[in-house]
């Protein structure tokens, strides 16, 4: 197979939730570049709509629907209603994400949950109504979105965020977990690890840790609105059909320091 075949994801579907705005608006408008159909779900409908809208003048099908990922039901009809509109679920990209600074001894555990709710749980339901259709199928591809504070402690001076860095670590575990158990029906898990990336989520961490993280980054800048573009396309497409539970790491080097 030629390799640009290896990368084409026309006539695929992808589900990308969170695409309305930051990481997965890149991730999403990445596979429709490479030919997907792209159903986009959050909590806010308008800026689904607004970019399933954009993302329709590359010539791709577009859907965009309101979804509470910490709720089953919505879930469930959410899935439904994009397998009404394109027939079949190729690809989950989980992005949506929640975050709470706090020191640990003062997190609230109300903050707490909602954390573990929304990233760690909603990533479990999303995987689980999709997975259905996906193991029906005998193919599919899920990709998580982590983070390099899920590999490791951070100082607290910059990033006091227990809860969101435990609830990416479970991410990690749960991708291995789950493309274990799903290799036998041909669905590939993997999860992303992005670094520091400008986003509504990170600004104020980033703002006020900007000197520091650059000068942990051996890159010396911050992701820019394309350095996830490729890593998307590749978990999502053949070029990654004998790669399953593996993590790629999107972070400019920092890891690595």
């Amino acid at each position: 197979m030629h390799v640009k075949e290896i990368f084409d994801l026309t006539g695929k579907t992808a589900i990308v939730t969170g695409g309305g705005r930051g990481l997965g608006e890149q991730m999403a408008e990445a596979l429709a570049e490479a030919g997907a159909n792209i159903a986009i779900c959050s909590r806010n409908a308008e800026n689904c709509e607004a970019v399933a809208e954009r993302l329709a003048s590359l010539g791709v099908k577009t859907f965009a629907l309101a979804c509470d990922l910490t709720n089953p039901e919505d879930i469930e009809q959410a899935v439904e209603k994009i397998l009404e509109e394109f027939g079949q679920i190729d690809i989950l990209v989980n992005n949506s994400g929640a975050t709470w600074g706090a020191p640990a001894v003062d997190m609230p555990l109300s903050a707490w949950q909602k954390v573990m709710d929304v990233n760690v749980t909603g990533t479990f339901l999303m995987s689980q109504a999709v997975g259905k259709q996906m193991i029906k199928q005998q193919s599919g591809k899920i990709i998580n979105i982590a983070s390099i504070a899920g590999l490791v402690g951070t100082d607290p001076e910059y990033m006091d965020t227990i809860g969101y860095n435990t609830s990416k670590g479970a991410v990690l575990t749960f991708t291995k977990d789950l493309a274990v158990k799903w290799g036998q029906h041909n669905i590939q898990v993997n999860a992303v690890a992005p670094g520091f990336f400008p986003t509504k989520m990170s600004k104020v961490i980033i703002e006020k840790g900007k000197d520091h993280f650059l000068n942990t980054t051996p890159l010396k800048r911050f992701g820019s609105n394309s350095d996830l573009k490729g890593t998307a396309v590749f978990l999502a497409s053949k070029a990654s059909d004998f790669i399953t539970g593996d993590t790629i790491i999107v972070d400019g080097g920092t890891h690595a320091m």
